[in-house]
């Protein structure tokens, strides 16, 4: 019998996750009435939900908010918020990293998308809820 896919979480995480399913959001607010990727402009991605709020995310959020298993699990051992890039090495002369970005976007069904970055990673797909849960505008982050 296979074990794959299963992922035992501490009392607290299953708290937040229950917490989190008591807010249950209306089917509107994680529809998209509108998706643009600027990948031409290099700038990040907007959405606007059939209940007419607006999200928008930087590419390099979306790259380091990543909701695939690794990096869920990597970011959670690291105490990292969603789209906070992991710490780099103190050294004295830091090499230049070109800022990482799409090469491809693809819907998964009706209900997500997946990016294939341009480090490699392609295993995550950002489903609409989890999209609108991490939208960044003022009002959902509490400083309106």
């Amino acid at each position: 019998m296979s074990h794959e896919g299963i992922r035992f979480v501490s009392a607290e995480e299953a708290e937040q996750n229950a917490a989190m399913e008591s807010k249950k959001l209306s089917p509107d607010a994680v529809t998209p009435a509108k998706v643009r990727v600027k990948k031409s402009e290099g700038t990040g991605m907007e959405i606007d939900w059939r209940d007419g709020h607006k999200s928008a995310w930087s590419f390099f959020w979306l790259r380091h908010g990543c909701p695939c298993a690794t990096c869920h699990e990597e970011r959670e051992a690291s105490g990292r918020p969603p789209g906070e890039a992991k710490p780099k090495a103190a050294t004295l002369l830091p090499m230049y990293e070109a800022p990482i970005k799409p090469l491809e976007v693809s819907p998964v069904g009706k209900y997500a998308l997946r990016f294939k970055w341009s480090d490699g990673h392609e295993s995550g797909i950002y489903s609409w809820e989890y999209l609108r849960r991490q939208c960044r505008c003022e009002v959902c982050k509490g400083t309106a």
